[in-house]
This record gives structure tokens, sequence and C-alpha cells, in this order.
């Protein structure tokens, strides 16, 4: 691993988190895996060499309770969605070079060796524990088995997660007034001999990893309170039948913890595809196995390749803590990047698959839409890690305005007319103008690249083809052709060079899309997805046929009635007794029905709170901050001075309507650095949209608030 900008002369993996093979996809699920096929294709544009691997969650209580519902055995159980996934992501130009799933041969072998590492350099011991025991089905209960009160914030929580409440990861033993979802009839807890991984050793270890870490910063930032506090031993090993066994004849009727398990299948798979295509073409150890010299400390970091984890933002703790420390402790290469996704919403509410509240992957194409729209609608709304909400207006609206009215209105115009008057490209140079503002365009590429952002990789040929729209709108060619014909054929000429960079940047977004438009303007036969961002640049074909539009428009009639169907299944769902979420493992995130988060159950005091100097202020001015697609740099008026603040609303917020406006600064807080720039304080503003605070009445910049 390393911390250089992509392109690296190291391989690289990219993963995302591993589908739970217990339901049905739907747009939730999708959204971490469309974006992390787009920043794969894209580590490849810029040159990078880069394996797309995951696979399916095979193991887990919810599989064997289902499984038993059903009267299949669990392995049957979750092979069958783990098909289901093999087909389905295709059909949205979700290619992996890996797609396997954590109960294979190779999957199970790997876990078991690397605990056996672990077992044998003192990082695993027994302890007798508390354990959930249900006397009516006379046995002992796995975590997901066992239901009751969360110790730390009092809500309903499950036997290894709070998922009602403050959402922290629970030890088994731990949750209050325990009941068995066997039977309904309260539990007991019976003392039983569990392994434990000593991930407090590696406190000093994980302080460091985190601090190198890369990716969004909910990932950087979160894991901290876990790691800067009292990091605790992990509990490895569950009292059930359905999973990878613990090694050893002496723990033979204990398996594996599924959260051991699970992300072993990123290695394993990342095995398996070197295996299938040669280690010349893609060496594993390269990626996983360090040199001893290479191998990270605590302030270091490791050898080893670029590995980048693409995941939910509910399980960061498990990726940033648990797994980077198993990976240390058993000599392989911790990850370099972490990318936590945000919620999807739907119509504003909360994803809900027990109420129906959700658009199916089956369902989008049962509609007919091109994937690609999707993938564009869910990159490229919004940041990685903000919420997405999809409703189907919303989904028409962006398609029609930013695809149809400005991507596709110029690829159609623009090489139609090429076309028409010229059988293709005109045989002129390409003007510095516009040679520029490509390059412009290739660099925002490349730094979406190094900042997973998928949004700036997407929104770098949305831009593009935006300029080349006022383009070819003030320069007219249709009107020079016989006034001006030599400007005529250089506008054309600019307008083709646009639309093929065009095609090129959005490529890892709309795959399908501009490999067909390349079909018809590209002078290389090659696939568009095999060439690299320097293609943007590289003379298009002298000659090209008459082009197809790219996209048709998304029709009023059909949004109206997916929409009544959406509302009609979540009234229907509404209709029908509520189910206990005892059986779902890994469920699609979503926050709170009403959208908000659990309040704080640790209390401060009104001298700490007091501490806070809390000022009015008011923004002179707002300007981006080279290199950071989510950052502002303020001026901000405070009364007694005025303040230079980084904020990260640049896209939430319009830049150049923020002057003027009044907001809520923290005026005493340390200053930091960010992205090169100093902020000396924070503006305060509300929820995942950045609803900035204000005053009601005009205070005056430097009015303390009290």
């Amino acid at each position: 691993m390393s911390h250089e900008t992509f392109p690296t002369d190291r391989p690289a993996v990219v993963t995302c988190g591993l589908p739970y093979a217990n339901g049905d996809l739907h747009v939730g699920h999708l959204r971490g895996y469309i974006s992390a096929d787009v920043l794969t294709r894209a580590l490849r544009t810029v040159g990078q060499e880069t394996a797309y691997v995951c696979g399916s969650d095979m193991h887990g209580t919810p599989i064997a309770v289902n499984a038993a519902q059903e009267d299949v055995t669990p392995a049957e159980f979750a092979l069958g969605y783990h098909e289901q996934y093999r087909e389905t992501f295709p059909r949205f130009n979700v290619q992996f070079d890996q797609y396997g799933h954590t109960d294979d041969e190779t999957n199970t072998a790997l876990t078991r060796s690397i605990v056996e590492t672990l077992e044998e350099a003192g990082h695993v011991y027994e302890k007798a524990i508390q354990v959930g025991y249900d006397p009516d089905a006379d046995q002992y209960l796995p975590d997901r088995y066992v239901e009751g009160t969360c110790p730390y914030c009092g809500a309903h929580a499950r036997g290894d997660e709070c998922d009602e409440g403050c959402g922290r990861h629970l030890e088994p033993g731990e949750v209050s007034d325990p009941v068995s979802v066997l039977t309904g009839n309260p539990a007991e807890y019976r003392e039983r001999d569990h392994r434990f991984f000593r991930v407090s050793e590696l406190q000093e270890y994980l302080s460091g990893f985190i601090d190198r870490l890369e990716g969004t910063s909910n990932a950087q930032n979160q894991p901290r309170e876990w790691i800067e506090g009292e990091l605790r031993d992990w509990c490895i090993t569950r009292d059930m039948d359905w999973g990878i066994d613990y090694p050893g004849e002496e723990a033979e009727e204990l398996v594996l913890y599924v959260w051991v398990d699970a992300p072993m299948e990123y290695i394993s798979a990342t095995r398996q595809h070197s295996e299938t295509v040669g280690t010349d073409s893609f060496d594993w150890e390269a990626v996983w196995q360090p040199s001893d010299d290479e191998r990270s400390t605590p302030t270091e970091p490791g050898g080893g390749g670029e590995v980048i984890h693409v995941i939910g933002r509910d399980i960061i703790q498990h990726h940033t803590v648990f797994w980077p420390a198993m990976l240390h402790a058993a000599g392989y290469t911790e990850p370099r990047a972490v990318a936590a996704t945000g919620f999807i919403t739907i119509d504003g509410q909360g994803l809900s698959t027990s109420r129906n509240r959700a658009v199916w992957a089956r369902e989008y194409l049962d509609a007919g839409f091109d994937p690609d729209l999707l993938r564009f609608y869910l990159t490229t709304n919004g940041g990685l890690q903000q919420d997405v909400d999809f409703s189907w207006e919303k989904f028409q609206a962006r398609i029609n305005s930013e695809l149809v009215g400005t991507v596709g209105n110029f690829l159609y115009r623009s090489l139609l007319f090429a076309h028409r008057e010229y059988d293709g490209t005109p045989d002129v140079e390409v003007s510095a103008r516009v040679t520029e503002r490509i390059e412009g365009a290739m660099a925002a590429f490349r730094t979406g690249v190094n900042d997973y952002s998928v949004r700036a990789i997407g929104t770098a040929g949305v831009e593009l083809a935006r300029f080349g729209n006022e383009y070819i709108q003030s320069e007219e060619p249709w009107k020079l052709t016989e006034e001006a014909p030599d400007r005529a054929r250089q506008v054309i000429r600019d307008c083709v060079q646009l639309a093929q960079a065009v095609v090129v940047l959005l490529e890892p977004v709309l795959p399908g899309t501009c490999q067909r438009i390349w079909e018809t303007i590209g002078a290389e036969e090659s696939e568009l997805a095999a060439l690299d961002l320097e293609t943007a640049l590289a003379a298009p074909a002298p000659r090209f046929d008459a082009p197809a539009e790219p996209f048709e428009p998304v029709e009023d009639e059909q949004v109206a009635a997916l929409s009544e169907q959406l509302a009609e299944q979540i009234a229907a769902a509404s209709e029908q007794p509520a189910v206990t979420d005892a059986t779902t493992e890994q469920e699609e995130s979503a926050p709170p029905e009403e959208g908000l988060e659990p309040i704080a159950t640790e209390r401060v005091s009104f001298e700490q709170f007091g501490a806070l100097d809390l000022r009015v202020g008011r923004i002179e001015t707002a300007s981006p901050i080279e290199g950071a697609d989510s950052l502002l740099r303020l001026e901000v008026d405070i009364g007694v001075e005025t303040r230079q603040i980084v904020a990260g609303l640049r896209e939430l917020h319009d830049a150049e309507a923020l002057a003027g406006m009044r907001v809520v600064v923290v005026a005493n807080l340390e200053p930091a650095e960010l992205f090169g720039t100093e902020s000396d304080g924070m503006v305060l503003a509300a929820g995942d949209d950045a609803d900035l605070l204000s005053t009601h009445a005009e205070s005056p910049p430097g009015t303390k608030i009290r």
C-alpha cells in the first residue's frame, strides 16, 4: 500500500460490502456496488491496475432461521440468492472481476488459516462468557436469536447490535432483559467458553492506521470514538451450526462469527481472480501479502497493494477496527481507503424492506429503463457519504435535465451536424481553447479518482458537455457554413473533440451508452473501457455514421404509473402485521423512520456548554478550494474581526448565494488545516443537506448566542 497519487505501480483491489444472501436487491444496495464499479473503471482510466472483487455473504443466524422456515438447508437458501445476485449485477453494468461467496472452499480454508495464525501468535484466547439460552428449546442462542434492551441507550436491540438506538456493536451477553427469538419466551444467560480476539492490544496500531486511512470523512472520523476510547476485545465465535467451524477439535461446537469470515472473501475473491487470469496478469499476493520489510508499523504505512473498500456507513466499525486489526495481526495488507456511502431514502422517508418502501432492482429493470440512468442518478446526486433521496419524480427531473438536456443534447446535435456537413471530423486541428478546456476536465476527473469521489468523476464529463452546449450555441456553426466556412469547420472540429472527451470521461458512470457512441465515433476499435484518459485528446475518427440519440426522456405517464405503484405497495405493506426484524442480517441501513438520529445518551454540564463561544457571523465571500470537491473557503465577519472558515458546503449550496447570509459560528474552536487551507472556526448546519443555522431577526455580526 502507498499513499501516492493514482496511478501507482502497485496493483489495486476495489471491494464492496458483501450482499447478505437473504433477500432481493434494491436501489439501496445498488448504490454501493455501482459506486465501487464507477471507481474501479475510473482507476483503470487513469492507468491504475485494478481488480474489482466481491461475493455473497452466506453465513449467519438469519439465513439459518429463514432456511428452516422454508424447509431447506441454509446452503440451499443462500445459494438461491447468490445466483440471483450474480445474474442481476451485470444487468446494471456492474462488472466484477470475481464474484464468489463466503461458503466456498477457498474462503473456508483461508478463514481457518488466518484464525490459526492469529491463535498461534497469541492474539486469540478463550474466555467464559454469559450466552443466551432458551430453556424451552433446550439450546444456546447465537446473538441474532436474542433480543432485548441496549445496556447503553435503553433502546430495543438485537443480540449483536443496537439497531434501533445508538448503533453500538454488542457482544454476547450484553443485552438486558433477553428474549428468545425462537419461542418468544424470556431467555437465560448461561456460562459458555468462547474465543476472543485481542483487539485491545492493537490500539496503538489502530490509532496509526486511522490517521493514515484515506476515503470519506465519515469512515475516517467515526471509528475514533472506539479506537481512542476503551477498545474491548472481540468475541469471534458463536453457538450455531451454520458457518465456518472454528479450527481445532476442542471447538467443534462453535462456528466463527460471520464478521470474521465475511471480509475474508475480499482476499479469497482476489486469489480466485488471479487463479483465473494467471498471476502474470494479476498477482493477488502482491496486493494482500507484503514482504516482511514492508509490513506496517504503528507509524508507517505497510507494503502490498492498494486496497480500497466501498461500504455502507452502518458497517464502518467492522471495516476500520476489526478488519484492519485482523489483517495487521496476520501479516496482511491494511486498507488504503474506506469510502462509506450515505443512506438511500424513498420519497424522503427511510428505506424499509419490511414496509415495502423500496425500489427493487427487478422493478427498475421491468420498467424498461437503461441501467446507465440509475447509475448516473445514484452516483452524481450528491457526495458519496451523503444520503440520496429516490423518487420517480426526482429521477425523471435529473435524467431529463442532466443526461437528456445537457449531455445527450450536445452529443447528438454536434455529431449529427458533423456527419451531415463533413461526413465526420473536419480536417483541421482542434483549437487551443478547447484543448485547454478538455485538459481541465481531465484534471478534475483525476482529482475525483484520488478523492474517491464518484460524483466528481461523473460531473467532469457533464460539465464539459455543458461547456460544449454553450460553445456550439454561441458560435452557431449552422449560420457559418456559408458565411465563414473555415470558422464553421473549426467549431465542429472542436465539438467532435469535445464529444469524444465527454464520452471518455463519462464511461465509468455510463459504460453502456458511452460504448455505443464510441462505436460510432471512435478511431480505435478497442472497447472504450480498455482505453486510457488520454484518449479524450486523441484524434477522432475522420469519418463516422449518423449518431443515434444517446438517451430517451423519462415520460410523465411512466413516472405517474411507477409512483402510484410504489405508493400502493407501501400502503399494502402497512396493513400487514409488523414483523420482527430478527431474520435479516445487514439489512439495508436507513435512518430512523422520521429520518432523525437518536439523541446522545451522554449529557454535558451547563459549564461545558458555556465553554463554547457561539457568535452570529455574516458570510462575506465564499469560494471553492482547489482539489476539494466538497469544501468552500468562507470569509465570515464575526463583529470584532473577519475569519477564514473552511466548510463542507460546496456540493449543497450555491457559493455565490451565500454572500450576505447570517450564520452561527463556533468562534473559539481550535484552528485546523483542510486541503492546505487554515480554518479558524466552524459554521453550524443541520442534517446531511447542511441546512445552515441562522437568526430570526437581524442580529449584527459578533452577537453572542446564549
